[in-house]
């Protein structure tokens, strides 16, 4: 997920004059993607460790998806105050300050600090974000923008599948064999005591980072916002395509949040014993429709139709979960000579998701702007906003999981893809709501 892009200057860049800022940004793309994906990992710890219920469990994304919606205009302030290069340190330091906050959230089992410090991360994150997507647009010709920014994306979506690896290896380590049944008070303080080396190593290396960007030769971005004309948000709400992307894009971060961070936690819920690295499955599909929306958009494809087919997966793959069997691997067999493991159904269809989910993001984004003119800017915050969508829906899904169960409460994604169905056939050519 991107935040709101800023309009700016900054003085003409070649590709190879700014190679090593773009080699900088292109590793700040890759903690984002880090630490955002390790929610996957980190939910099915969490509920083994302090004992939570679904329901429970689904705070720990809304701590940090709220705190990016909550965050995204604040970050353009500070911005505005510090600049575009110390405010991508201040934003590193908020990350590295709530990685050492989860060591004494470990240590004492407490999980409302485990909730501040996911708020701390989101915030942290946010004003980075804010702050480094300009300069992935500005550092280098424009004409390869579009390039630049497929490459962030996928950097990012790749230490998706990194984070759930890194996180079962130094974490978890011989204690995934705990799908169904309840460890012993000393495995869950060893499991405890586990955290604490990797997220002391995760302060440090970010606090590294910020310094070097703090001390490095990034040119200063110069911001044009202040120049804009400050429009009401009403007026903004006159376009349907705006509004109705608006709704779309809070049910797509949703699905995409689920998909991608409630895997884990589903699988050991039926007993599969590798649970903690499904988030590597669902971000490794999701890489791979990056990498065919590369290839076919717009030369095969156009945006609206993929995103349209995009959605009819959607509804397929949501309900084969609801509806399909945890004990077949009948899917993964048929990719075995691939060296594809044995995956019950249900599990890979929540994975396969993330090929649903692909391009979904920035297919919506020019539908939703089309046409709105001079409330760009306004339209693009209101679309920052639908961020929100990933702190609310698993919220929602756990809620309904404590009155079925948790395979039935994905059915809380089907009417969310079929807005999107609705959206990529009709709703973004709607331009009056007469």
């Amino acid at each position: 997920m991107n935040n709101e892009a800023v309009a700016v200057h900054v003085p003409h860049t070649n590709e190879r004059g700014s190679a090593l800022p773009l080699a900088m940004i292109a590793g700040l793309f890759f903690i984002f993607g880090f630490v955002t994906w390790l929610n996957g990992s980190l939910m099915p710890y969490l509920e083994i460790v302090l004992a939570l219920t679904p329901f429970q469990a689904s705070f720990i994304l809304f701590s940090f998806y709220i705190a990016v919606t909550v965050f995204s205009l604040p970050s353009s302030w500070v911005i505005r105050k510090v600049g575009y290069k110390n405010g991508m340190a201040i934003g590193l330091g908020v990350m590295a300050s709530a990685a050492f906050l989860y060591i004494p959230a470990a240590k004492t089992h407490w999980f409302g600090l485990f909730l501040i410090a996911q708020f701390m991360m989101g915030a942290g994150q946010t004003l980075v974000q804010t702050a480094v997507n300009p300069y992935v647009v500005k550092m280098g010709p424009e004409e390869s923008a579009a390039r630049r920014i497929s490459l962030m994306g996928i950097l990012n979506k790749s230490a998706g599948i990194v984070a759930p690896l890194v996180f079962t290896a130094l974490i978890l380590g011989g204690m995934t064999g705990h799908p169904t049944t309840t460890p012993s008070a000393e495995e869950i303080e060893q499991m405890a005591n586990n955290l604490v080396m990797p997220y002391i190593y995760m302060g440090l290396v970010i606090g590294i980072v910020a310094l070097l960007v703090r001390l490095s030769s990034l040119p200063e971005l110069v911001s044009e916002e202040d120049k804009e004309e400050k429009l009401p948000l009403r007026g903004a709400l006159q376009f349907p395509n705006l509004v109705l992307g608006v709704i779309a894009l809070f049910l797509y971060v949703g699905v995409e949040v689920i998909a991608g961070d409630t895997i884990g936690a589903y699988g050991r819920s039926i007993g599969f014993s590798n649970f903690s690295i499904l988030t590597s499955i669902t971000m490794s599909c999701m890489v791979f429709g990056y990498i065919l929306g590369i290839l076919l958009i717009p030369r095969v494809i156009s945006q609206q139709n993929m995103l349209l087919v995009s959605s009819v997966l959607g509804v397929f793959l949501s309900l084969s979960i609801v509806f399909g069997s945890n004990e077949s691997t009948s899917i993964s067999s048929l990719f075995a000579f691939l060296g594809v493991p044995s995956i019950p159904n249900t599990i890979l269809c929540i994975a396969l998701l993330g090929l649903a989910n692909a391009i979904v993001w920035p297919a919506i984004w020019p539908l939703a702007l089309s046409g709105v003119g001079k409330y760009t800017a306004t339209g693009s915050a209101l679309l920052i906003m639908a961020i929100a969508g990933g702190a609310v829906l698993p919220v929602i899904m756990g809620a309904l999981s404590t009155v079925m169960d948790r395979q039935t409460a994905y059915i809380v994604m089907t009417p969310c893809y079929l807005f999107l169905l609705f959206y990529a056939a009709k709703g973004y050519k709607l331009r009056s709501w007469k």
